[in-house]
């Protein structure tokens, strides 16, 4: 899948090919990452509770962007982004399980206002892509070793802030971005009317990022 996302980046930028004389910009960002689950069914578990979520924990993050200008206000390129967090279950007691990486992996579209030579240059963005939950290691509790899978979800990322930029070609960014990833449909019931008769309505679950960064910027 992730060889799938660079292809299609690729294609993409490949696109904008006259812009690139024009100007590109890397950027690397390190920030915080509030994040929540998802839950389900209540689970027994071996010592005695029940459990019925499981959530990311609020950690670092970091990450970089590739951008090229379609124009003098328009950027497209890809972010990558990490956040080293900790997965954690939950219900009549909370236990941490173990360590948890989650990558994204976002084609973006971002807006920025001023023009090109203004030294302050608020932005916004949107973009879709991939995010991976990993495997995470942990003892259960009769004492075996045990891994849960990887898993990759759909995701979109939105964001917004500000670029300074001090010299033409170094600058600085701050911003906040959100990482909707969609995990699992829940049955609700059925539904059902006179025209379209009945089908079960579904309530989609979604693991959420919200993203506090930083970072510098270069322009070539």
């Amino acid at each position: 899948m992730f060889k799938q996302f660079a292809v299609v980046t690729g294609l993409v930028l490949a696109s904008f090919a006259p812009a690139y004389a024009q100007r590109a910009e890397v950027s690397g960002i390190i920030g915080w990452t509030l994040s929540d689950g998802v839950d389900g069914d209540a689970r027994l578990a071996g010592d005695g509770n029940l459990y019925d979520r499981v959530d990311p924990k609020d950690s670092m993050n970091w990450g970089f962007l590739v951008g090229f200008n379609a124009t003098d206000n328009l950027e497209v390129g890809f972010q990558f982004g990490q956040q080293l967090s900790t997965a954690e279950i939950s219900g009549t007691n909370t236990v941490e399980l173990g360590d948890l990486t989650i990558n994204s992996y976002h084609p973006y579209v971002a807006f920025n206002a001023a023009p090109p030579d203004a030294k302050i240059r608020p932005y916004l963005m949107i973009g879709m892509g991939a995010t991976n939950y990993g495997s995470v290691s942990f003892t259960s509790a009769g004492g075996q070793a045990r891994e849960t899978g990887s898993e990759t979800q759909f995701s979109t990322t939105w964001g917004a802030g500000v670029k300074v930029f001090p010299s033409p070609n170094v600058g600085a960014r701050f911003g906040i971005q959100w990482t909707p990833t969609y995990i699992k449909t829940d049955s609700e019931g059925w539904w059902c009317d006179p025209y379209w008769g009945c089908y079960v309505v579904g309530d989609a679950q979604y693991s959420n990022q919200w993203q506090f960064n930083g970072g510098i910027t270069l322009r070539f």
